[in-house]
Order: C-alpha cells, then sequence, then structure tokens
C-alpha cells in the first residue's frame, strides 16, 4: 500500500468538516499496520464498545484501503437499518457507495462504485445464484462480527482481507468461536477509559435479586422467552419493576428489554395504569409505527419505552437516561448492547441509570468492568466455564428488606430470620426439617400482629413480605437439597397460605 499518512487525514477531514478522534485515530493506524503486514488471505477482528463510533473507524478505513489499493470494499451488515446508517457515513466521508438490497438482482457496471454495502441474508442468495460478482474485491469488513450467519459467506472470499469489528468477540454460537475464522484480535479502548476520556456516559447500576430458578436455558445458549415470560409475567416481578422504575427512574427518558411479545406488552398495560405515558416495540411493528415511537422517543422529555429484541443494534438516540433489563441474558454481548443504548454522551449527560431485574451485573460484572477480550477470544470455553451459575448467584444472595416497607414494620424491633441457622438448630434438637419454616412463619406473623391493629390490615402487611418469603424458602431448599420450579412453587404457596391461617388465629 501507498503510505498515507496522520497529516493526510487531517487534511481531508478539514476538507470534508469531520475529525476523528484520537483513539480512532490510533485504531485505524493499528489495524492498517496489521494489513500492511498481511496485504491478502488475512482475517482480522477489531473490538471496540459500543458506543465509541465503530461505523466511523471502519468507514474511515474502506476509504483510506480505497484510495490506497485501487481496490474495492464490501460491508456486511445483518440488518436492514445498519445497510442505511453505513451507506449514508460512507456518503458522508466521499465514498460512492452501493447497497446491495433485495431489489438489486445483478450489479452490472461497477466503474461507479468503489464500496458495496449488503445484507448478508440477500447477498448470500445472490452469491449461490451466481447473479453477483464484486470486481477487483479486496477487503471486507463484516458489522456486528460476532453473529453467526456471516460465516456462510466467507467461502465466497477467500482471497481477500477480513476485517470483522464488534463491541463483543464472542460467537453468538457457543459451539463456533470466533477464532475459527479470525487470525487475531486487536483490542480497542475499554468501557472505562472512554469514560475517563468523555466519549461515553458512566452508569450508576441498581440491581435487584431475582430468583431464576424457574428459567429454563434454550439451545442458543440463552433463557427461553417461554420461561422468561412466566417468571416475568407474574405479579410479583411487574410490581418490582414498578417500583425501580418509581423509585430510581421516574420522569426519566427510559428503555425497558424484555425477552418475550407478552411480557412487553404487560408492562405497558401497567405503566398505563400507573399513570405514566409508556410506547411498546417489537418486531411486528410497521417501519412506520416504528418510526412515529421513535421520534416519540426522541421528542418527548419523560418517554418510557418498553422493547422486544429491536433496539439493541442499529439504534441510537442519546437522550435515553435510563435502561432497565427486565429480564435475564446469559448473553455477554447482549448484555454489553443492551446497556450502551444509555451510554451516548450529550453536553447536559454525562450518567445514566441501568436498572437490573436479572441478576446480570452479578453474572457478567459492572457494565464498565474490565474484561480480558484476549482471553476470551483465545478460550471461549473456559469463559462460559467460569460464569456463575444462577444457583450460585442466588445462594449469595441476602435479603435487605426497602426502606419503604421497613417503615411499615416499624415496631418490629426485628425483622431478621437466618433460615441456615435456624435449619441447623432444628436438626440438632432433632426435630422436623419444616419446623424451621413453621418457624420463619411464626416470626412473619409477629411483625404483622405488631404493626396492625386488625385482621385485615396485617393481611395487607404480610403481602409485602413476599420477597422475604420467597429468600426464606429458597435458603431452606439449599438446606434440604430439594429446590426443582414446582416444589419451591408449592411451598411459596403453602408458606403464605399458613401464614394467613395463623394470622387469623392470633386475632
Amino acid at each position: 500500500m501507498n503510505a498515507m499518512t496522520l497529516e493526510d487525514l487531517d487534511k481531508e477531514e478539514k476538507k470534508e468538516g469531520k475529525k476523528l478522534y484520537d483513539f480512532q485515530s490510533a485504531a485505524i493506524e493499528q489495524i492498517f499496520e496489521r494489513l500492511d503486514k498481511f496485504p491478502q488471505r488475512y482475517s482480522l477482528l477489531y473490538q471496540l464498545p459500543t458506543g465509541g463510533g465503530k461505523t466511523v473507524i471502519f468507514s474511515k478505513i474502506a476509504k483510506r484501503y480505497i484510495k490506497e489499493t485501487g481496490k474495492k470494499v464490501l460491508i456486511l451488515t445483518h440488518r436492514i437499518e445498519l445497510c442505511a446508517q453505513t451507506s449514508n457515513m460512507l456518503s458522508e466521508f466521499d465514498v460512492p457507495n452501493k447497497i446491495i438490497n433485495s431489489k438489486i438482482k445483478e450489479l452490472g457496471e461497477q466503474e461507479n462504485f468503489s464500496c458495496f454495502v449488503a445484507m448478508v441474508e440477500t447477498l448470500n442468495n445472490r452469491l449461490n445464484d451466481e447473479m453477483i460478482t464484486i470486481e477487483n474485491l479486496g477487503l471486507v469488513i463484516v458489522d456486528e462480527a460476532h453473529y453467526n450467519s456471516f460465516r456462510k459467506l466467507f467461502r465466497f472470499f477467500e482471497n481477500v482481507i477480513l476485517l470483522g469489528v464488534t463491541a463483543t468477540p464472542l460467537s453468538s454460537n457457543i459451539n463456533l468461536p470466533m477464532k475459527d475464522n479470525y487470525n487475531e484480535l486487536i483490542v480497542g479502548n475499554s468501557i472505562a477509559e472512554l469514560i475517563d476520556k468523555g466519549f461515553l456516559a458512566k452508569a450508576t447500576t441498581y440491581s435487584y435479586d431475582v430468583i431464576l430458578s424457574s428459567l429454563k436455558v434454550g439451545i442458543n445458549g440463552d433463557y427461553t422467552v417461554s420461561s422468561s415470560e412466566l417468571l416475568y409475567n407474574n405479579f410479583t416481578m411487574q410490581e418490582k419493576l414498578l417500583h425501580a422504575y418509581e423509585l430510581q427512574s421516574k420522569g426519566k427518558k427510559t428503555l425497558i428489554f424484555n425477552n418475550g411479545i407478552n411480557t412487553s406488552k404487560h408492562v405497558q398495560r401497567l405503566f398505563v395504569e400507573a399513570g405514566h405515558e409508556i410506547m411498546h416495540l417489537d418486531n411486528t411493528n410497521s417501519e412506520e409505527e416504528r418510526r412515529e415511537i421513535l421520534r416519540w422517543l426522541k421528542e418527548k422529555p419523560d418517554a418510557i419505552v418498553t422493547s422486544v429484541g429491536i433496539l439493541t443494534t442499529g439504534f441510537d438516540e442519546p437522550t435515553v437516561e435510563t435502561i432497565i433489563l427486565n429480564r435475564a441474558t446469559r448473553s455477554l454481548t447482549l448484555y454489553h448492547q443492551m446497556i450502551g443504548r444509555g451510554s451516548r454522551i450529550l453536553p447536559n449527560k454525562s450518567a445514566f441509570t441501568m436498572i437490573d431485574l436479572g441478576n446480570n451485573a452479578l453474572r457478567f460484572g459492572l457494565w464498565d468492568a474490565p474484561v480480558d477480550w484476549q482471553e476470551i477470544f483465545k478460550d471461549p470455553d473456559r469463559y462460559y466455564e467460569q460464569l456463575l451459575s444462577d444457583d450460585i448467584i442466588e445462594k449469595r444472595f441476602r435479603y435487605v428488606m426497602p426502606p419503604e416497607v421497613r417503615e411499615k414494620f416499624s415496631k418490629s424491633k426485628n425483622i431478621e430470620f437466618d433460615v441456615k441457622v435456624e435449619y441447623e438448630k432444628v436438626k440438632r434438637e432433632w426435630l422436623r426439617p419444616g419446623v424451621t419454616i413453621d418457624r420463619s412463619i411464626e416470626q412473619h406473623a409477629q411483625m404483622c400482629v405488631e404493626n396492625s391493629e386488625t385482621l385485615q390490615e396485617a393481611r395487607q402487611l404480610a403481602k409485602l413480605l413476599d420477597d422475604d418469603i420467597q429468600f426464606r424458602i429458597k435458603d431452606y431448599s439449599y438446606c434440604i437439597a430439594k429446590s426443582t420450579p414446582s416444589y419451591l412453587s408449592w411451598l411459596h404457596e403453602e408458606y403464605k397460605r399458613k401464614l394467613n391461617s395463623v394470622l387469623g388465629k392470633k386475632f
């Protein structure tokens, strides 16, 4: 390649009214250093956090590569929105480009275009049908490279340079690691570094412990939609979500991520009934509906949008102030993508709120915590093995009664009950294990009696103890080594029935 200095790039930037940040310029130099060393048949993966400007970087790379080599560039995306965004960015940088979409059956004369942008499925169909050939192709750039769908195209590009870009170099398919398709990984600035440099907003995280024992893992390695909806549609979880929003985010522009359409629609009804303006969005909405909802989100200062799987990529609304994960995920990539939707900075925005209702921060660490991407790239199996299981996470839970609930039990000096300690005590007394639960129920009943004057008031207070009850039941199940979802569900209902019965006797 003919050498193109940063000074040359800066001149072009001034001419175009654009300027790269220092870390973006450094990334481009680092990538071209590798491409100079391996001018063909080389696969390089570049990692940069969501919000770091990957599209700007690879658009600049495309422009420089075309100018230095005279060869053409192909950019692959997995969503139509990303195609349009990439094409617009290339046009801003004066790169003649053409989108290969479903309307394009053949390319014909190619002299007017030095770069092509294509959806993976569309291009795969055209290449398989031998309807399209890109002449003088030298570089293929894969956006959101962690998606496994791109692999089907790689066989068509064996003699070119392959550059994948992603925020999380971890394959969407656990059985098909990225190291099988890329020779090496270049790691960009970390989230913490970009926050320190003022390029990303800092997240303040509020985590709410959730019992996930009822969730099932599907063949894709993540929790199934059906089991997630059973958990997140129940009254307790819906109330927990509304409480978390009203306590930590009321009045702020908020995105809520769910794992099922029914859950998202339940959330919408719940918030409307509570007097909050909210819109629901999923992949069944028309393009016009989607545009209208996102326009409403942009313009309304306290807008709330509850969604399913549609705003994780190809969406950018810097004014979002709160991200709520109303779901659990086992995907590190999805975790980063969802939180990243709130990380864009503005002159009056340097921080945002993240509310976690799926133990995700306990599973993956805080969003801006250090991640050894090189180690994950080289040995993804080891990474998955080291992930904490839900069982281990939940064993570490310690219930802390929220201040507003504690206030309702202000006349009770003692609200603590250590199930594990009590269980050992019961064993030493040669009593049946269930006595542990009986003593727990008695203590809860006493708390309700101390803080009420009528049976009706006591039973209303008992409803506020549901989270505490669930934690006690979970601890008890560990003690007796019996924690199937059906048993826990039965024990939960039986506990509440007995508690109401004891309250009846006390009054």
